[in-house]
């Protein structure tokens, strides 16, 4: 055993001194490793439940969350007007759209060699500051190569003119206004050390697509999984249940552009099935929210439709599973027909009537087969999703870059919840044979999805079918409820069969006792703060983000513009943990022409006793490891067992 352990270590060597060939480069990024853990721990934003609403969250990511106003007002307040901090905001946030709005009038008035100056130099003393957070490198890998040395030059700030000889041929060939777009976008990397999304990027909002583009642009951007964001993965996998789902929400909330311009799926398989079965269809119970180009009855026919298909495949899909439970939400064979008319449907037991009779496609003898025509539509649908490579690459990036929780430090992360029973003990889900709870049960997911994602090429399984369960199965951490009312609040009048009854953990929140234990399961301390999303707050009756135990925080603040338009960053700094809260977005022309922003409301979580250090976080205890391995490297150099390689000699 010590001679496999040996062995191991000087496997793992070798592999290291690959990146580090000699003693002086081994020595050299252990200095500069124990340096870094002397730096202040990076700022972390975390935002909740974007659904879609990509203009809100490029605005949240460009102001860092209302954090760069201040510290423009902090450097620049003193030289600057309230016009020309206005227009220096603008220019920070929409770099793109301010410039072309104002680079005409610019160039007119003969400033422009002057402007691009002036806007670079302001630019650069924010730089400055947020630069000494982070390690050169860090800092060096976030230049565009393009204006690397005119970057490196406004940096030291020491040969003005020198800048602007380099600013004049740059505005020779019209690349000066690329200066300053790059220089706000260096401002807006470097204001914030990594972005955290606790699930739910599409649904209800328009475009899921910019989402994902945005979300890819960070720097540093991880996900944690949310139930809507199973239903895209499996769309992009062509599993029927999902993919229906998702597009009964895109059709409902009139975001079928997301689909069509976004990602390349055509609805022409739909709209015929809508014109071959549904022509003469009122669909009342169907009518979409929102605007669109499509007229409201066609759409209302549209979810109808895909509504039907929906629960036959979700039906199917139930039959093969019957170790879930959910043999009573097959709800099509207990539809009651008489003449050709669904007439009632019984519920646990309960018979009700149905408020719409017109189910043209469903046949009592086998309710849960597609009609030709149905089975035609969703051919061809799940051909142009899994074809659709923009999707893909969205998708892998999600799993790539997610898990179902994570944490940072003290800060636990999930999205929903621990689904727990009425006395607070973790629920157990059997997955593959095995009963888990807690951070089993998660840690179990995490495996599946990714290996879902793998095996897209060799058909579907149950590792598929598990991502409907996290959609909205009972005992999944990313749903948390009874059920989902779907059949009920489409085709039942008593809003009582609406009901969806929420987990116990999500009234526990508030004892901050069940708070610690559910954070012990995942290997944290008593001083736990726990953060999910999922569950808009209700600020209009009277619920708050915070937990009344004060340990665990709900950041689903309706960012959605169907919800209420709101919503929460949470910001980790260095001395403090701030929520922000988010008021109406004014849109991007109201920001360039009038100055518009989004100003939040800060609240003080958790403040610390003395600013942490990168040395005082995880990272800390990982970079703590990374210079051991170093030591040992220098150490083998020194003995031979690992040889140096040849290096280029200089004087």
């Amino acid at each position: 055993m010590h001679h496999a352990t040996d062995r191991r270590l000087h496997s793992a060597l070798r592999a290291l001194s690959a990146r580090f060939p000699t003693i002086e480069s081994a020595v050299s990024e252990a200095a500069a490793l124990r340096a870094r853990l002397s730096l202040p721990m990076g700022v972390v934003h975390v935002i909740s439940d974007v659904h879609g609403e990509h203009a809100k969250l490029r605005h949240v990511i460009n102001n860092a969350s209302g954090e760069l106003r201040l510290l423009v007002d902090h450097i620049l307040g003193d030289s600057l007007t309230p016009a020309q901090k206005a227009e220096f905001l603008s220019v920070l946030y929409y770099p793109r759209e301010a410039i072309n709005a104002r680079s005409h009038a610019i160039v007119q008035e003969g400033r422009r060699r002057d402007w691009v100056f002036d806007m670079l130099s302001q630019q650069f003393r924010i730089i400055r500051e947020l630069r000494r957070h982070y390690r050169r490198v860090h800092f060096e890998d976030l230049l565009p190569d393009w204006y690397r040395e005119l970057f490196i030059e406004l940096g030291s700030n020491q040969r003005p003119e020198y800048v602007r000889q380099m600013l004049d041929e740059l505005a020779r060939f019209d690349r000066d206004w690329g200066a300053v777009r790059a220089g706000a976008r260096l401002i807006r990397n470097l204001s914030c050390d990594e972005l955290l999304v606790i699930g739910d990027l599409g649904d209800r909002g328009p475009r899921m697509d910019a989402v994902c583009d945005t979300l890819m642009r960070q720097p540093r951007c991880r996900i944690v999984w949310g139930n809507h964001d199973m239903l895209w993965l499996g769309a992009h996998l062509g599993h029927e249940p999902t993919m229906l789902t998702m597009l009964r929400f895109s059709i409902r909330y009139r975001r079928i552009s997301q689909l069509e311009e976004g990602y390349g799926v055509i609805m022409a398989p739909l709209e015929r099935l809508v014109r071959q079965v549904y022509a003469d269809d009122p669909a009342a119970r169907f009518l979409p929210k929102g605007e669109g180009f499509r007229d409201a009855l066609t759409i209302a026919r549209m979810q109808k439709a895909v509504s039907i298909l929906q629960f036959k495949a979700e039906g199917r899909l139930l039959e093969r599973h019957p170790e879930w439970n959910l043999e009573h939400r097959r709800l099509l064979h207990r539809i009651r027909f008489e003449q050709g008319k669904a007439v009632a449907v019984t519920i646990n037991g309960v018979e009700h009537p149905m408020a719409d009779q017109h189910l043209p496609t469903i046949d009592p003898n086998d309710p849960y087969a597609y009609s030709p025509e149905e089975q035609a539509c969703v051919d061809r649908l799940r051909e142009s999703f899994t074809r659709s490579m923009r999707l893909r690459q969205h998708m892998e990036w999600m799993v790539r870059h997610g898990s179902m929780w994570t944490r940072r430090d003290d800060v636990l992360f999930f999205h929903a919840c621990v689904p727990v029973d009425d006395k607070g003990e973790p629920l157990k889900l059997k997955v593959e044979g095995r009963d888990l709870a807690g951070r089993e049960l998660m840690d179990a997911f995490n495996s599946i999805i990714r290996r879902a994602m793998r095996k897209r090429w060799f058909g579907l399984d149950a590792d598929a079918d598990w991502l409907w369960y996290l959609w909205g199965g009972p005992r999944s951490p990313l749903f948390g409820k009874d059920k989902l009312a779907t059949f009920e609040t489409s085709f039942l009048a008593d809003k009582a069969t609406h009901k969806e009854h929420k987990n116990p953990y999500f009234e526990r929140m508030h004892d901050p006792a069940f708070v610690r234990r559910i954070g012990a399961l995942f290997g944290m301390g008593d001083d736990v703060l726990l953060v999910n999303g999922h569950v808009p707050v209700k600020l209009e009756n009277g619920e708050q983000p915070i937990k009344r135990g004060g340990n665990a925080i709900t950041i689903d603040g309706a960012f959605s513009q169907a919800y209420g338009d709101r919503g929460y960053t949470l910001v980790l700094r260095p001395d403090r943990i701030d929520l922000a809260q988010h008021a109406p977005f004014q849109g991007v022309e109201a920001a360039i022409s009038s100055g518009a922003d989004i100003v939040p409301t800060i609240t003080r979580v958790r403040e610390y006793p003395t600013p942490r250090s990168v040395g005082d976080t995880l990272l800390g205890e990982l970079i703590r490891g990374d210079i051991a391995d170093l030591e040992e490297l220098v150490k083998a150099y020194q003995e031979g067992s690992v040889i140096e390689r040849d290096v280029p000699v200089r004087d």
